[in-house]
């Protein structure tokens, strides 16, 4: 059994080399009468003999590329050698009972009953018309070897689609394990989501409840109004744990745990400067305009457009970049500048990087253009929405240099 199942990995892992040994094996049997000098019965050795010997290596060489052809050949080279000489080859036989368990094996089952069928009548025809007798043991005994070698390859086709066919429902059926059990979780996640909407939905209300006690209580009854703030700081105390108590369940096994770096902002563009000032990027940063508070959507949006577009300068850049954070009454506008390198990627304006800023400006309803200016400067320009806020002009300018 140690031997049957090294003989399996050897032929998994290099089927040729055991191909180039079986080969090998046939045609040293083959030429083993040159040797000794005399073949069986006394028969002295020919030509034929040895010719046969050659053409069998070759031929048990293909046998695993075209089966049904060295089968074939294996055959005509029998009657051929027959022919020529007057006697029957056996090494030929051989071969051509060896293509038949491969024939067997690899081809559809209708080919493989057929290649049996014709290889046995042929081989029988040529034992009998060769000894002279249709009953003889040597002529039966072709179509016995040649049955045995097409129940064996058939046999090994059977038990290894067999075991195809097992280990593809094993794979389905461990697929279809995970897939139920993501199922499952999926609608464990949308239950607990459903009741804690029940619960937020009434401490909610409860707390737009003792919001309007409070405020109509507030000056007459200041205990009373102190109660129902209260209430209603105990209700947004519960909210939060039960957001936060969701957030756990629903967070995915990969997910990262709680952050740790605050959120980054325009509050951070300082930091992001310096940082790849330390790189070797020169940054004129200027600030135009009266600096107020953004929302927080525009806000991450505008430090990661300038923090790509900093960076492809460093990456694409001759060393050097201006920026221009200009807080307008509408609308925030970012704009990078600097001169391009000889690299032809420098002034491509279609790659990831870029893409990804036009998607982060569209997210907040903004714009983003970038492209090469007729002086060869790379521009960047974004605009972000801003809530407006009536002002009189750009009152305030601060200008840094990196």
């Amino acid at each position: 059994m140690i031997g049957l199942a090294w003989l399996r990995r050897l032929n998994r892992k290099h089927p040729h080399l055991l191909d180039a040994a079986l080969a090998t094996l046939v045609a040293g049997v083959g030429a083993l009468p040159f040797v000794l000098g005399f073949g069986p019965d006394d028969r002295q050795p020919t030509g034929a003999d040895a010719v046969a010997a050659v053409f069998a290596f070759v031929l048990l060489l293909a046998r695993r590329r075209a089966p049904l052809a060295v089968l074939a050949l294996a055959i005509l080279g029998e009657i051929a050698v027959t022919a020529a000489s007057g006697d029957r080859t056996p090494i030929l036989e051989v071969t051509a009972i060896i293509a038949v368990y491969t024939v067997t094996r690899t081809a559809s089952r209708r080919v493989a009953l057929v290649a049996a069928l014709v290889a046995a009548v042929s081989l029988y025809a040529i034992n009998a018309v060769t000894i002279g007798s249709l009953t003889d043991p040597e002529s039966l005994g072709a179509i016995a070897w040649t049955g045995m070698a097409a129940a064996i390859g058939g046999t090994v086709r059977t038990w290894r689609d067999y075991l195809a066919a097992t280990e593809e429902r094993a794979i389905r059926a461990e697929a279809t394990k995970e897939e139920e059990a993501r199922r499952r979780v999926a609608e464990e996640r949308l239950r607990i989501a459903r009741e804690l909407h029940d619960v937020i939905a009434h401490h909610i209300a409860l707390i737009n409840i003792q919001a309007g006690v409070a405020s109509h209580v507030l000056r007459s009854q200041p205990d009373q109004a102190d109660e129902a703030l209260g209430h209603i700081r105990e209700a947004g105390r519960t909210v939060l744990d039960e957001l936060g108590s969701l957030l756990y369940v629903l967070r995915q096994s990969g997910d990262e745990a709680q952050p740790t770096e605050p959120v980054p902002g325009l509050s951070r563009l300082g930091h992001l400067v310096e940082s790849l000032t330390a790189a070797g990027l020169r940054v004129q940063h200027r600030q135009a305009g009266q600096p107020r508070p953004v929302p927080i959507a525009v806000d991450i949006a505008a430090y990661r457009i300038i923090q790509e577009g900093l960076t492809n300068a460093q990456k694409h850049g001759a060393g050097g970049a201006r920026l221009l954070v200009d807080y307008r009454p509408d609308a925030l506008r970012i704009e990078i500048r600097n001169a391009v390198s000889s690299r032809p990627s420098a002034a491509a304006g279609t790659g990831n990087g870029l893409t990804g800023m036009r998607e982060r400006a569209h997210a907040v309803g903004g714009t983003l253009d970038a492209g090469l200016d007729p002086d060869g400067t790379f521009r960047l320009e974004a605009r972000l929405p801003l809530p407006d806020l009536p002002t009189d002009g750009h009152v305030a300018v601060m200008e840094t240099a990196g």
